[in-house]
């Protein structure tokens, strides 16, 4: 099977729901759907984040990120944690666990480099959103920042899959576009079990529509992407620099400018990113 028909046949598994997830990524999509019950307490909940190490430590991190931590008082165990960043961060943390999970298993180095490199753009892309989300567009934050986390798990997915097919990923951003993001990204997002609000922001992306200054969850998922310093490598082509253009990118808010925010969020956006990370 040459590359291109391999990213076809993942592509349509993918949208017939054939997922191959490992193993601990069903032990995680159990844990994330248990969290995601309304009638889960903080108690229940702080119980189910203490067995998943992974997951706890970056709920304390969270916590303690100055995003969350306006006060300067850190917290020590998983439970204080989860009260302060609430339930819909918690799916957030869940979700970045599920994300990682999927490239785990890669060993290859280059595919390994690239697997590293796209969780970078997604913490960048989740972190802006979030500060985005806050001082510009006003949508939910947490769900921003979700959307961020979650916005290039079709491309996770097929980095967990192509060294079953060598030279998969050898086509470049264009054959990724049109045969794989869409149909692979929608299928993986549909198993997590991704909210419809969300859903609809990435399809969004996907589409490219945006308004500047953002006003809905698409329109600041895009802008967090499109400002995000460390580019997908998925999307990458050679002798384009879409970060530099896009750094260009800025407009009024209030009394400010979208400039002035981010430089005001630095710190913001750095340890949310070292958390997540």
């Amino acid at each position: 099977m040459d590359r291109l028909d391999a990213l076809k046949s993942i592509a349509a598994q993918a949208g017939r729901g054939e997922l191959a997830f490992p193993t601990h990524v069903n032990a995680t999509l159990k844990l994330q759907r248990a969290l995601s019950d309304p009638d889960c307490h903080v108690e229940e909940a702080a119980r189910l984040v203490q067995a998943e190490p992974l997951l706890a430590a970056r709920t304390v991190a969270i916590a303690n990120s100055a995003a969350y931590n306006r006060a300067g008082n850190d917290v020590t165990n998983v439970r204080a944690a989860v009260q302060r960043v609430g339930f819909r961060t918690l799916g957030a943390l869940a979700a970045s666990v599920i994300v990682r999970q999927l490239a785990s298993g890669v060993t290859d180095p280059l595919l390994r480099a690239k697997a590293d490199q796209l969780w970078q753009h997604s913490a960048n892309v989740a972190a802006l959103a979030l500060v985005i989300a806050r001082r510009v567009s006003f949508v939910d934050p947490d769900t921003a920042m979700f959307a961020g986390i979650v916005h290039e798990v079709g491309g996770f997915y097929l980095l967990s899959r192509a060294a079953e097919f060598p030279g998969l990923l050898d086509g470049g951003a264009d054959e990724w576009i049109e045969y794989g993001q869409v149909d692979i990204g929608r299928g993986v997002l549909l198993k997590l079990g991704v909210p419809g609000p969300v859903m609809d922001a990435i399809e969004a992306l996907w589409n490219g529509m945006r308004a500047l200054p953002p006003e809905t969850l698409g329109d600041t998922l895009m802008l967090a992407k499109d400002l995000a310093p460390i580019p997908s490598p998925l999307l990458e082509r050679p002798g384009f620099s879409p970060a530099q253009a896009n750094a260009t990118i800025d407009f009024a808010v209030g009394d400010g400018t979208l400039a002035l925010i981010l430089q005001e969020s630095e710190e913001e956006v750095r340890s949310l990113v070292n958390a997540l990370n």
